[in-house]
C-alpha cells in the first residue's frame, strides 16, 4: 500500500494498462496504523476505486494530509465484510505498506458506504484479488519506483463500464456511474504487482516529438501515444483522432505521373 501516490489535479491516478471497474463516491475510512504515520489520524471522507489491480480511495478534503491511498489486493489480508445491525455495512481488514510507499509497517482499516453497496463492492474485489492472486509471478521482479514518471489524461476504455462478458462479476447494476472523465489520469509506469488478468499489455509511454518532425507526425504521434489497448477486449483499440488544423505531409518524392503517362505504361 502506498500514501499520496494515487492522484493528480484533484483527480485519480492510475497505471498504464489498469482499469477502473467501480467508481464510489460517499465513503468513509479511518485507519489504526503506525504513530509514526501521523495521515492515518481522524476519519477520512472521499470516493473509493475498485481496479484491475487494486484499491484506490481519494480524499475530498483538499487539506487532509491524505490524499491518495492505494491497497494493492496481494497486500491485503484478514478483508471481511461486516453488517452491523446499527449503522453502515463496511469493510475491514489489513494493509501491508509496499516498498516506496511513503510509509511503513501495517494498518487496519474500516471502509464504510455511507450510500449502500458495501457488500456488492467487497464482493468484487475478493473476487479480483482472488483472480490478481493466481496471476501472480512465481519470481516477482525486485520493485524500483518509476523515475520522473509523467501521467496524460486517461482513455475512455480506462474507466467506462466494459461491454465483454469477462467482467460479468462486476455489479454495475449496483455502480453504474463512472468517474468523471476529466478526473481520471494515467501515470506512463505500468503496474508493479499483477491485475485480474494474465496476459494484460500496457500502451507505450508518450513520447516527446522529435526535432524533425513536422506538425503532422507530431499530432499523429501524440495519439497513437495516448491510445489504449484493452487486454481484455482484444477486438477494440482506442486512439484518438489527432488535433488541430494540422495540414497533411508533403510528398516525400515527385507527384504522380500525369493520366495520359500511366496510360501508355498500361498499353
Amino acid at each position: 500500500m502506498s500514501l499520496n501516490s494515487a492522484h493528480a489535479q484533484g483527480g485519480v491516478l492510475i497505471f498504464a494498462g489498469e482499469r477502473i471497474l467501480i467508481y464510489y463516491d460517499g465513503i468513509e475510512i479511518s485507519f489504526d496504523g503506525p504513530s509514526s504515520v501521523p495521515q492515518m489520524k481522524g476519519k477520512k471522507h472521499g470516493r473509493v476505486y475498485l481496479t484491475t489491480h487494486r484499491v484506490i480511495f481519494n480524499s475530498k478534503d483538499g487539506k487532509d494530509s491524505m490524499q491518495s491511498f492505494s491497497f494493492p489486493f496481494l497486500l491485503m489480508r484478514e478483508v471481511e465484510l461486516e453488517q452491523p445491525v446499527f449503522g453502515a455495512n463496511y469493510i475491514k481488514g489489513k494493509i501491508k505498506a509496499e516498498p516506496y510507499g511513503n510509509w511503513d509497517g501495517e494498518a487496519k482499516f474500516k471502509m464504510y458506504f455511507t450510500h449502500g453497496g458495501a457488500i456488492e463492492f467487497g464482493k468484487a474485489m475478493l473476487t479480483a484479488a482472488t483472480m490478481a492472486s493466481r496471476n501472480r509471478p512465481p519470481q516477482p521482479p525486485p520493485y524500483s519506483p518509476p523515475m520522473n514518471a509523467g501521467f496524460y489524461a486517461a482513455p475512455p476504455p480506462a474507466y467506462e463500464p466494459p461491454r465483454n462478458s469477462y467482467y460479468s462479476w462486476v455489479p454495475y447494476g449496483t455502480f453504474p456511474e463512472p468517474p468523471p472523465a476529466q478526473s481520471v489520469f494515467m501515470s506512463e509506469a505500468p503496474p508493479p504487482y499483477p491485475g485480474v488478468h494474465p496476459n494484460a499489455a500496457y500502451p507505450p509511454y508518450p513520447t516527446a516529438p522529435s526535432a524533425h518532425q513536422n506538425g503532422y507526425d507530431a499530432k499523429a504521434q501524440e495519439a497513437a501515444a495516448s491510445a489504449y489497448y484493452d487486454p481484455y477486449n482484444t477486438h477494440n483499440f482506442y486512439a484518438p483522432a489527432a488535433m488541430g488544423n494540422v495540414a497533411p505531409p508533403a510528398y516525400a518524392s515527385a507527384p504522380p505521373p500525369a493520366y495520359s503517362e500511366a496510360a501508355k505504361k498500361s498499353n
